[in-house]
């Protein structure tokens, strides 16, 4: 597996509602400011994306960069829900086969702009968001 030279690096698509609500509720209750966010749409998150084989035109997943590795889909997810203040119980949650977790994660990755609508242009975070923004 490739690796990337950032680490706590939060892959996600900067069209789609859900995914910046993601974003969003991430940054309200990552307090260290641990987690940086970048959007496939920018040439950074296009690159990062390309490197761990997400096809930045169509992506299913979102990624995270921790510890040096990529996780991809549920582990993404529930790595970072497990490095929040509050939300280290989700690792249980690990226990939960991957085949279990990740058909579920896909529904949602595959339905994602007919469940919760997509914006015309890619999501604006506002000034003390924007800091932590990889582009």
């Amino acid at each position: 597996m490739p690796t990337w030279p950032d680490d706590d690096v939060i892959l996600f698509d900067g069209i789609c509602i859900f995914c910046s609500r993601w974003v969003r509720f991430v940054a309200a209750r990552d307090t260290a400011k641990r987690f940086r966010f970048t959007p496939i749409q920018s040439d950074y998150g296009a690159k990062l994306a390309r490197t761990f084989g997400i096809n930045p035109d169509d992506p299913d997943t979102n990624a995270v960069v921790h510890g040096g590795e990529a996780l991809m889909k549920s582990d993404a997810a529930l790595t970072v829900l497990s490095q929040l203040p509050g939300w280290g119980w989700v690792r249980i949650l690990f226990a939960v086969p991957k085949p279990l977790r990740d058909p579920f994660y896909s529904f949602i990755a595959r339905n994602r702009y007919r469940i919760f609508g997509k914006y015309e242009s890619c999501f604006v975070p506002d000034r003390d968001l924007r800091a932590r923004v990889i582009e």
